[in-house]
């Protein structure tokens, strides 16, 4: 499984999102399952056949949704598309008004209680499995780094959680799982800490695992290279407190006043610690569903471990804080040409477009930076001539 993810990784970006959503529609099929098997006995009418509209239906959204924020510069320069990109949500909701009057259409009398519980069961994965999971590509497409890193950091709190409550597990941490241990949960915290430090000092060396996706068909045998605004991959000095300078020096007997460290190393601790406190109430979630109906596993197509929801079970509320807290203390806004180029289409007429275009060649030339010489007049020329000016 470990060299699958590795070899996926650097397959490249379409790839990992593939993966993840070959794993999202993986985990909701198990979930929708536990739901078919009471549909099956109630001989509910097309059950399975809405969940799976419903689930077609929102990933349309949220994948139209990204696809337009992050590529708008492509999307809306394409007079085909445009109208799709413009009018995205009113679709989306459509689609969605269309499977909600089929499902009332098809409600049935003495069944009213339990297709009303499909309904609300259906939305629930849909909720905290798909919307989740879609943020975890949003993720992929700023860096796979905020990809890695959340995933590396689930998974080593629960190899290490497992580790040392094997080895000094005593105190049961919680009913929903009664093989956890608090000796297994703050141990594995102290491990997954040095690892989310260690492992963003790793991967922030590649720009690969940094730069935004600009090309999806790039793999980690492509030449690509970028040179990020944001600083929080650049190392800078941190003056250590006092205490800490005589400890060093009276221990080592050097006198260190002052480390280099990089903010992302910072921002990996903050993830690190949500990976080991927040991020395992999401299987302990998991264990409930399943007690509730009465099941080991939510699949058998992983040996020894069950499906892929019992894998997966923490992983989506990790990247869900991922990405809120990459957008709310990392992520820098900048205006960029696809952002300014959507703006000049989508709100002026032709006549202001071949305006903007002379100013431009004008401002550039007064600004030194594009001789008269150099100026393409055809171009301009050809312009003007098509609108008709």
């Amino acid at each position: 499984m470990i060299a699958s993810f590795f070899f996926v990784l650097a397959s490249g970006y379409i790839w990992s999102i593939i993966g993840v959503l070959f794993i999202t529609v993986m985990v909701y099929n198990e979930v929708v399952q536990i739901a078919c098997l009471g549909a099956q006995e109630q001989s509910i009418r097309w059950f399975k056949t809405m969940s799976w509209y419903f689930l077609i239906t929102t990933e349309y959204f949220l994948y139209g949704e990204s696809i337009i924020y992050y590529f708008n510069e492509i999307i809306m320069v394409d007079s085909f598309l445009i109208p799709f990109a413009t009018h995205h949500r009113f679709i989306s909701f459509m689609l969605y008004v269309i499977g909600f009057v089929f499902f009332v259409v098809n409600l049935r009398k003495g069944q009213y209680r339990v297709q009303m519980s499909q309904f609300g069961w259906t939305h629930m994965a849909l909720f905290l499995i798909v919307v989740q999971s879609h943020f975890i590509v949003d993720n992929i497409l700023e860096g796979l780094i905020w990809f890695v890193l959340p995933v590396a950091l689930v998974v080593c709190n629960d190899v290490f959680a497992y580790l040392c409550g094997f080895f000094f597990g005593r105190t049961p941490l919680i009913q929903l799982s009664p093989k956890k241990t608090v000796e297994g949960f703050v141990g594995a915290l102290f491990c997954t800490l040095a690892l989310g430090f260690g492992a963003s000092t790793f991967l922030k060396q590649f720009d690969y695992m940094i730069c935004p996706v600009q090309d999806l068909g790039a793999s980690a045998w492509s030449d690509i290279s970028c040179d990020p605004k944001n600083p929080v991959f650049r190392s800078v000095p941190w003056v250590l407190p006092d205490a800490i300078q005589y400890a060093i020096k009276y221990l080592t007997h050097h006198d260190i006043r002052q480390i280099w460290i990089a903010p992302i190393q910072l921002h990996a601790i903050v993830m690190a610690c949500f990976a080991s406190l927040i991020a395992p109430f999401g299987g302990f979630f998991a264990s409930a569903v399943k007690r509730a109906f009465k099941i080991k596993d939510f699949g058998t197509i992983i040996p020894g471990h069950g499906g892929w929801t019992d894998r997966m079970d923490c992983q989506f509320l990790m990247g869900f804080f991922s990405y809120m807290y990459y957008h709310s203390f990392i992520k820098k806004y900048y205006m960029t040409v696809g952002s300014v180029l959507t703006l000049v289409i989508n709100n002026m007429t032709n006549k202001e477009k071949v305006e903007l275009l002379e100013r431009l060649q004008l401002y550039l030339i007064n600004q030194n930076i594009l001789e008269s010489s150099q100026t393409p007049p055809t171009l301009l020329e050809k312009v003007q001539q098509y609108f008709g000016s």
